[in-house]
């Protein structure tokens, strides 16, 4: 009996690890459809917002059918944090994020999205969310992996290096003016990474918050993908009032909008909304190294794109560090978990003195 409560509480523990591999795998898949849209000429807020649309029109009979009967009530207090949600975990870091993946690669896009889990760890220790205990060792691992992951992003950033695979590209022809155009370019991507990095962060903290007052993860990404869709939207016709934009042109835009949106949009948000709500932000935002992964063997295999020493080797560092800080936040989770059953254990013992006292004092 007990070792089958063993197992079953093993593969419980399993069951988040499972799902955030099977969420980083479909985002990967989802970044190399959208880089080859975006090379030919679709524009980024007009996918956002049909992806969003896409997501909402998905969710919302699923989320009336399974969450009909548990669904709170949807107050002004909750509406404005799963509005910022939408902002932040929607429509910001998608138009950040597209913006740097179409003037970068999906490769350094994704590398450079590894310090997600960073971010989030350091936006988290403000607001109690996480410590960094420097006398206990878990705390040690936590800053110190920390230190490693920004060390590889510099390194990522500011370092290209050669070439480790045949490439398509033929940089070596091009003028001095596109050279200069293309570093422009990489430049401003590299900005925008940095804006989407920040804006992901934050919507992890977020969605922590929305997961206690309103635990129904269908119907929170519903209404979150309707409002990015709204906003992503207005952002488009403020920028680009053209009504021609807006068609989509051929399989390919329509395929990457309903897979962007149905599984991208959809279904991996509301599985990374239980995983934070499970195991919290830093696990779920831990896992980010694996689409870089997916991507690169996409790229260079069958895409035939560049694979650079700077991107290897600073995503390496990036990756290494990131698990130095898992590996703490794991220390520390067990540190918890053992320090309250020795809590339960001691008041258990004091209530049982103290019913023999009771007893003893019964005539």
């Amino acid at each position: 009996m007990a070792d089958h409560e063993t197992m079953m509480s093993k593969c419980s523990e399993g069951k988040p690890v499972v799902a955030m591999v099977a969420v980083e795998v479909a985002f990967a898949i989802v970044n190399v459809l959208i880089k080859r849209v975006l090379d030919e000429g679709m524009p980024a807020l007009v996918f956002i917002t049909y992806r969003f649309i896409a997501a909402a029109i998905f969710l919302a009979p699923i989320a009336h059918l399974l969450e009909r009967k548990t669904r709170p009530k949807l107050t002004l207090r909750i509406l404005c944090h799963i509005f910022f949600s939408a902002l932040f975990g929607g429509t910001l870091t998608q138009y950040f994020f597209l913006l740097g993946l179409e003037f970068t690669t999906a490769t350094f896009t994704c590398a450079f999205i590894n310090m997600v889990p960073v971010a989030t760890f350091l936006m988290a220790l403000p607001f109690g969310l996480e410590t960094a205990n420097l006398k206990s060792k878990a705390g040690r691992a936590k800053v110190a992996g920390t230190v490693v992951s920004v060390s590889g992003a510099m390194l990522l950033t500011l370092y290209k290096g050669v070439a480790l695979s045949n490439t398509r590209s033929h940089s070596h022809s091009h003028s001095r003016e596109v050279q200069q155009i293309l570093r422009h370019r990489w430049t401003i991507g590299t900005i925008a990474l940095v804006g989407a990095c920040l804006s992901w962060s934050s919507w992890f903290l977020i969605q922590a918050k929305i997961g206690k007052s309103y635990p129904t993860p269908y119907s929170s990404t519903a209404l979150m993908s309707l409002l990015s869709a709204i906003q992503s939207g207005i952002l488009g016709l403020a920028l680009d009032r053209s009504i021609g934009m807006w068609g989509l042109k051929g399989k390919l835009e329509i395929l990457t909008v309903l897979y962007s949106g149905i599984v991208g949009s959809g279904l991996c948000y509301v599985v990374m909304s239980w995983c934070v709500k499970r195991r919290g932000p830093v696990f779920t935002a831990a896992f980010s190294p694996l689409i870089q992964i997916v991507v690169a063997i996409i790229e260079v295999s069958i895409l035939h794109e560049s694979l650079r020493l700077g991107s290897v080797l600073g995503s390496l560092v990036v990756i290494v560090g990131l698990y130095i800080l898992l590996w703490g936040k794991t220390m520390e989770t067990k540190s918890s978990v053992t320090k309250q059953l020795h809590e339960i254990h001691e008041e258990g013992d004091e209530a049982q003195w103290q019913i023999q006292q009771q007893q003893q004092q019964q005539p």
